[in-house]
């Protein structure tokens, strides 16, 4: 029975150990920070519809929080509402001085909105 026990453990343990091992968080990917195309907030705020959608990034500060994953974001000339994926965890905290780069999907409407997919702190 001891045997059976101990080969048993031997088989497991290695499997278990892959199992649990180098998993690495989606949001950590690459971060790079060199130039990136941003996108203007005023021109994409004016240029939408009811029915406009599209991948924005942009710079600036979250500067009211409306709810747990709503925010106000202002990048110094145009204020839009953003709502934060619920997979979007970060390191450190965040306040109204913190410069920050959104990526995500603009959607036209009556409360224009950025879902944000990921953020970077600057």
């Amino acid at each position: 029975m001891k045997k059976a026990a101990l080969i048993l453990a031997m088989i497991v343990t290695p499997t278990l150990a892959f199992a649990g091992g180098n998993h690495q968080d989606k949001n950590a990917g690459v971060q790079y920070s060199g130039p990136v195309k941003l996108s203007d907030l005023t021109q994409v705020i004016n240029d939408s519809s009811m029915f406009t959608e599209q991948k924005v990034v942009v710079e600036g500060k979250l500067v009211q929080q409306l709810d747990h994953d709503t925010f106000i974001f202002t990048d110094g000339k145009a204020q839009v509402q953003v709502e934060l994926d619920d997979d979007i965890v970060l390191a450190q905290p965040l306040d109204a001085n913190t410069q920050v780069r959104l990526f995500g999907e603009f959607e036209g409407g009556n409360t224009p909105e950025i879902e944000v997919d990921r953020i970077q702190v600057l």
